[in-house]
């Protein structure tokens, strides 16, 4: 009797063991992931102050607060690239107000299937968004906006083939099929006419009829790039540009979104940067102020020089 209790609770114990084994064993999480994540928070400043200066000048303070957030998701013939990009500048000189000096958020999503492991060629769709924080002004004149959140705001859709080249870190999309949406969500700009849309409709008294719309769709081919590269030990150089040509208005005008940075790494958490903004587009008309008023003009070539220094902090 004796015997069988002991080889009972021997048994009993050795069940109980490998079932739980096997219990830890099935919850255990899985370590590996398809998924990718980079984070990039950083903050440009740069200032200037005079007192008692012969040669004169004005004291000022500018400072940038960027973000750069990626997400991925791939396998051996699939991958999925999400990447949000935010920036906020602000200037502010003795006797004049705070300026803002630069504006953007962007979302970019790019899938992909390739049919091997070898070729660097994906079947792709591409979406992307485009808009700003705050109010922009033809400045001194802050008393009337030239632009807006989402006035205007680009939407891209569209479908075609990625060169992705991992080790030399190039990316070339090509479309012949891509929508782009403008959407100018303020009534007063839309009735303007701003950034492409149908504006208003006035009789000879100048009463309004119809209001403008505010939004417009084409349809056209997109080309972008995105090339990174250590052009020298700790200086890396990044290209991003992007053409577009619409089929039915005016094809063969492209409109050109062209960013170049470089970047000079002091440390891990300190960086120098010099950039350029290139931007031409056909229904982008510059305004002016002219004798107190706000007159609009043709398109021109928008151009924009950033040079700082600061923080940069990487995490996942």
């Amino acid at each position: 009797m004796r015997f069988f209790l002991k080889s009972s609770v021997i048994l009993f114990l050795l069940v109980t063991q490998i079932s739980f084994s096997q219990e830890i064993q099935t919850k255990l999480p899985d370590t590996i992931s398809n998924w990718e994540g980079k984070n990039t928070i950083g903050f440009d400043i740069s200032q200037i102050a005079f007192m008692n200066w012969n040669a004169g000048g004005n004291s000022s303070v500018s400072g940038l607060l960027k973000g750069n957030f990626i997400r991925k998701y791939s396998t051996d013939k699939m991958k999925w690239v999400n990447e949000l990009i935010v920036r906020y500048g602000v200037n502010k000189q003795d006797g004049v107000e705070l300026r803002k000096t630069d504006d953007a958020f962007q979302f970019n999503s790019t899938f992909g299937y390739r049919k091997d492991t070898i070729s660097n060629w994906y079947h792709s769709a591409k979406f992307n968004f485009n808009t700003q924080f705050t109010n922009g002004y033809a400045y001194p004149n802050t008393d009337k906006a030239i632009s807006k959140p989402f006035a205007p705001a680009y939407i891209f859709t569209g479908i075609g083939a990625e060169y992705s080249n991992k080790e030399k870190k190039i990316n070339v999309y090509l479309s012949p099929l891509t929508q782009k949406t403008t959407l100018v969500l303020d009534q007063r700009l839309a009735n303007e006419g701003a950034f492409g849309v149908q504006k208003a409709e006035y009789d000879l008294d100048g009463n309004l009829i119809k209001e403008g719309k505010k939004s417009r769709t084409e349809l056209g081919v997109l080309v972008t790039g995105h090339h990174k590269k250590e052009v020298w030990k700790n200086i890396n150089l990044e290209n991003r540009l992007s053409l577009y040509s619409d089929y039915i208005n005016n094809f063969g005008n492209v409109d050109v979104d062209w960013q170049i940075q470089l970047d000079l790494v002091v440390n891990e958490y300190v960086r120098a940067n010099i950039g350029a903004h290139l931007i031409y587009d056909d229904d982008i008309k510059a305004k002016e102020e002219v004798a107190g008023e706000q007159i609009t003009l043709g398109p021109k070539l928008q151009l924009k020089q950033v040079l700082g220094i600061g923080l940069v902090y990487n995490f996942k």
